[in-house]
């Protein structure tokens, strides 16, 4: 098992190095072996493909911390989501790029809909109006994200999550006043 954690680990490696050079499109498997040193087959051995590499790497780096922790509400887990992203911004800016089948993006839509889900359980009788919420606000912390990583993060990390809270809490208020 420790053995696998240092192939792994050494592969991750390679793949942060290898996306802040170029684009992940550039990025073969044989790149990524190369740059750590290994070979294909223990490459495969590993991953099905550099998607799942890429996923593995999230996983690992993020999920795989939070879950010992009890968050209080959704905002303490938006932020720690928030600053793990700053501190690998490199890699991330480009991660939520990377598009089509298995993409970094759809992979983290599925790990964060089950988080969502969890805070606003509650907060619609419809299943349906709960499940377009759920959809909804997950859409909107990828694409917030999204945007503030390609934009080189010129807001620190403290001053989007403030403006991220305080624009949903304003819309918010707004609809429940707009229902009243």
């Amino acid at each position: 098992m420790a053995d696998s954690n240092i192939t792994k680990n050494a592969l991750a490696a390679s793949m942060k190095k290898l996306m802040k050079e170029r684009s992940f499109s550039k990025i073969s498997v044989t790149d990524i072996c190369n740059d750590c040193g290994m070979n294909r087959k223990s490459f495969y051995y590993h991953f099905k493909d550099k998607y799942d590499l890429v996923n593995w790497i999230f996983y690992i780096g993020f999920i795989d911390n939070i879950v010992s922790k009890e968050y209080k509400n959704s905002w303490e887990l938006f932020a720690d989501i928030c600053t793990h992203f700053f501190e690998e911004k490199d890699f991330y800016q480009k991660a939520l790029m990377i598009e089509g089948q298995n993409s970094f993006r759809d992979y983290f839509f599925q790990i964060l809909y089950p988080m969502v889900e969890f805070f606003v359980k509650d907060s619609l009788t419809d299943s349906v109006e709960q499940e377009f919420l759920i959809t909804f606000v997950c859409d909107a912390i990828i694409s917030s994200l999204v945007r503030w990583l390609s934009e080189g993060v010129q807001m620190p990390l403290e001053q989007f999550l403030k403006e991220m809270q305080s624009v949903m809490v304003i819309l918010a208020e707004r609809i429940i006043e707009e229902y009243k």
